[in-house]
C-alpha cells in the first residue's frame, strides 16, 4: 500500500511485448470508477501511432475522462511531457490539469530501463514523482516465442514488479504452468498473477508500493546511467498502410487470410481502423500472429477523415506485398 511519508505524485508503469493485452488493461483502468484522477501517458512506436484512437474517448493529445483519467499521447520526449504536467498542475495556466497519480503505457518495444531511468535521474521529476509499480503484461500465447527471439520481452519481464500472465484462456494448463515457471526463474521478486483481458482488481496495480530500486540495478547495474540509451533491433520496423477509398470487405477478408498464412510469423502485432463499404461504423481490425480480431467500432463522425489505417509492426517485413495487397481491397469506383 502507499505510504504516507512520501508526498511525491505515484507513477505506474506498464510494459509489455506487442499485442500482450496493454492497451486492454488501460482501458479498464479509463473505464472503472476507481476515484483517482489519473494522467495517462500513451507511448507509440513508429511515426504514425494508431493507439490513441483505440483508447476509449480518445482524439486529442490530451482528453478528459468522466472519471476523473486524463489520457496523453507521447508524441516528444517523456521529460517533455512530464514537466508540462507538472506546470500545469501547479502553476497558473489557461489549461490546468488535476490529478493524483501517473500511468505510463510504454511502447510493446520498449525497453523499461529508460523509462524508469526518467523518474529517478531527472531531478525535477524524481522531486515530484515516485514510481509506484511496474506492470508487465505478459501474453500467455505467443510469451514463449518472444522470449526466445527478442531481448526487449526478457527485459521487460526482468524489471517487473507485478506480472500479469494474461491471455490464460488460450493455452493449456501444463503450458501455463511451464511459461509461469520460465518467468519465476526470470524474475523471482515479481508478484505474478493470471488474467483473462486484462482484467483485474486495480487496488492489485494501483497504490501497491512494490517499485524496488535495488532489484532494477540488479538487473541492469548501469540502468541509471547517463548516455546509456535502448535501441530496439533494427529489423524491427513499422509500416502504415492507408487508403482514402472506401474498402470491399470480401477483399479485406481475402487481404487478411493470405496475410495470416503468409506472413503471420513475422507480424508481431497489428492495428487498424477501416472504412468498409456498405457500413457508416468504424471498423477495428487488430492482432497478434495467427490471433486476430475484426469488430465494428463507434460511427464515424460527419466530419471525420475516413481514411483507412493499419499500423503493422513485424521483423524483415515484405513492405512491397503488404501496401500492394492493401491497395487490391479498395472498392474500385469509390463508392460507399
Amino acid at each position: 500500500m502507499e505510504t504516507e511519508q512520501d508526498p511525491r505524485i505515484p507513477v505506474t508503469i506498464i510494459t509489455g511485448f506487442l499485442g500482450a493485452g496493454k492497451t486492454t488493461l488501460l482501458n479498464h483502468i479509463l473505464k472503472a470508477d476507481h476515484g483517482y484522477k489519473i494522467a495517462v501517458i500513451v507511448n507509440e512506436f513508429g511515426e504514425v501511432g494508431i493507439d490513441n484512437e483505440l483508447i476509449v474517448e480518445s482524439g486529442e493529445e490530451i482528453i478528459e475522462m468522466n472519471n476523473g483519467c486524463i489520457c496523453c499521447t507521447v508524441r516528444s520526449d517523456l521529460v517533455d511531457i512530464m514537466k508540462s504536467l507538472l506546470h500545469r498542475k501547479f502553476a497558473e495556466t489557461p489549461t490546468p490539469v488535476e490529478y493524483d497519480r501517473i500511468v505510463v503505457e510504454t511502447t510493446g518495444l520498449a525497453d523499461p530501463g529508460p523509462v524508469i531511468q526518467t523518474f529517478l535521474a531527472e531531478p525535477l521529476i524524481s522531486n515530484f514523482f515516485k514510481i509506484d509499480a511496474v506492470i508487465t503484461v505478459v501474453d500467455a500465447k505467443h510469451a514463449e516465442h518472444h522470449l526466445d527471439n527478442g531481448h526487449e520481452a526478457k527485459e521487460q519481464v526482468a524489471f517487473a514488479d507485478v506480472i500479469l500472465l494474461n491471455k490464460i484462456d488460450l493455452v493449456e494448463k501444463e503450458d501455463i504452468a511451464r511459461l509461469e515457471s520460465r518467468l519465476k526463474k526470470m524474475n523471482s521478486h515479481a508478484r505474478l498473477t493470471h488474467t483473462h483481458q486484462s482484467l483485474i482488481d486495480l487496488d492489485q496495480i494501483l497504490g501497491v508500493n512494490t517499485f524496488d530500486l535495488d532489484h532494477k540495478l540488479e538487473v541492469d547495474p548501469h540502468f541509471l546511467e547517463e548516455h546509456h540509451h535502448h535501441h530496439h533491433d533494427d529489423d524491427i520496423f513499422s509500416i502504415v498502410l492507408t487508403e482514402t477509398r472506401p474498402l470491399d470487405l470480401d477483399k479485406v477478408n481475402k487481404f487478411i487470410n493470405d496475410w495470416l498464412v503468409e506472413h503471420s510469423a513475422d507480424t508481431y502485432r497489428y492495428k487498424g481502423i477501416l472504412n468498409v463499404q456498405k457500413t457508416n461504423k468504424r471498423v477495428v481490425f487488430q492482432g497478434v500472429h495467427m490471433i486476430f480480431g475484426v469488430d465494428t467500432d463507434r460511427e464515424w463522425n460527419v466530419d471525420e477523415d475516413r481514411t483507412s489505417r493499419i499500423v503493422v509492426i513485424g521483423k524483415d517485413l515484405d513492405e512491397d506485398w503488404f501496401r500492394a495487397r492493401f491497395s487490391e481491397c479498395a472498392v474500385a469506383d469509390g463508392s460507399v
